[in-house]
């Protein structure tokens, strides 16, 4: 006696709003049916909680090569370059917020100019070059800059240290920088007459000696812009104000452009 088969009905739909439930089971029905037509022997042993699983580990799988495939066309990710500031006062904006001294306009440049530099200010309000030798070791270790911008010196001139100190320590700064790998930019300062015709130029011929014989770039006087001018500076009469920032960023960028790469 023949017996007439029917079809088995369709699973009932779920009737919702939901289209997390929605892309949930349209995906699910397809794959059953795809893998049915592939492999009718097999599918009809499977249980659904199996060939689901089966459906997930599989989709899982391919995302997994397609992110692979994506990032080796991409090509490898370009790193951020580092500018490691090292100085006293006039670098850790004293006196005025942090965000509108020199060094963090010259991160607003650098992102505004397209560079991927990125700036880590270790300036010490009241640091002398004894001092920023001693730290710089470990900055360079820590940073790994590719531009040391050394700003140190001033607080030397302004207590009458040693010249012949404060030389060596600016120049085992410079050749450390240079050593771990770095390119360096010396930037040079001035005092007041008042300690004497003799001190003041020795103290600021220092910077340029110490350029020259260690072959880095220089800026020879950080206050070339502002030096003349009573209210670019505070009631001290030493720290720039605010007004004053952007131009020292003029004075130091024409010297530091060279020594950066664009990525």
């Amino acid at each position: 006696e023949s017996k007439v088969v029917l079809p088995e009905p369709d699973p009932p739909s779920i009737a919702t709003d939901s289209p997390a439930l929605t892309l949930r089971s349209t995906p699910l029905r397809m794959f059953r049916v795809l893998a049915s037509r592939a492999c009718p022997r097999l599918t009809s042993r499977v249980n659904p909680l199996a060939s689901t699983a089966f459906m997930f580990a599989f989709i899982k799988s391919s995302i997994s090569k397609f992110l692979l495939l994506l990032c080796l066309f991409a090509g490898p990710v370009q790193a951020s370059t580092t500018i490691l500031v090292t100085g006293d006062s006039l670098s850790a904006a004293y006196g005025i917020p942090i965000e509108q001294g020199w060094v963090n306009l010259l991160q607003k440049r650098l992102d505004a100019e397209g560079y991927l530099h990125q700036v880590i200010n270790t300036s010490v309000s009241g640091e002398t070059t004894s001092g920023g030798l001693a730290r710089l070791a470990k900055d360079l270790d820590s940073y790994k800059p590719s531009v040391v911008i050394i700003e140190l010196g001033a607080n030397d001139g302004l207590r009458g240290l040693s010249l012949d100190a404060m030389k060596a320590n600016l120049a085992k700064m410079v050749q450390a920088s240079q050593q771990a790998g770095s390119r360096v930019l010396l930037l040079g300062m001035r005092i007041p007459s008042n300690y004497g015709v003799d001190y003041t130029e020795r103290f600021h011929q220092t910077f340029s000696t110490v350029a020259e014989q260690n072959g880095t770039a220089l800026v020879p006087f950080l206050f070339d812009k502002i030096a003349l001018n009573r209210e670019m500076f505070q009631d001290d009469g030493i720290h720039p104000t605010v007004s004053a920032q952007p131009l020292l960023l003029d004075t130091v960028w024409p010297a530091l452009e060279p020594l950066l790469e664009r990525k």
